[in-house]
């Protein structure tokens, strides 16, 4: 499902127009990404599941092309976890 899909979904269930719940769906994602700001921060949606901001540590990779050996620098990632009501 794409986010056009979605938006129309939303827009046909709540029986609102399509900008409104464009407007919706986009201010959800917003706040979303806004508690995921700072490192170790998470947003929980009961019954959705939880989305985590957490940090990699420096790593040594290996180019699989050359065999070289590379550093892979840390950084922060999302990861998602779902709610055990999500199939």
């Amino acid at each position: 499902m794409t986010k056009a899909e979605l938006i129309e979904k939303i827009a046909r269930e709540a029986d609102i127009p399509k900008a409104t719940a464009k407007v919706a769906f986009d201010s959800a994602l917003d706040g979303i990404k806004k508690g995921l700001k700072k490192r170790n921060s998470k947003v929980t949606l009961v019954g959705f599941g939880t989305f985590k901001n957490v940090y990699r540590k420096t790593r040594m990779g290996r180019n699989p092309q050359t065999g070289e050996k590379i550093k892979i620098k840390g950084r922060n990632v999302v990861t998602f976890k779902p709610g055990k009501h999500l199939p």
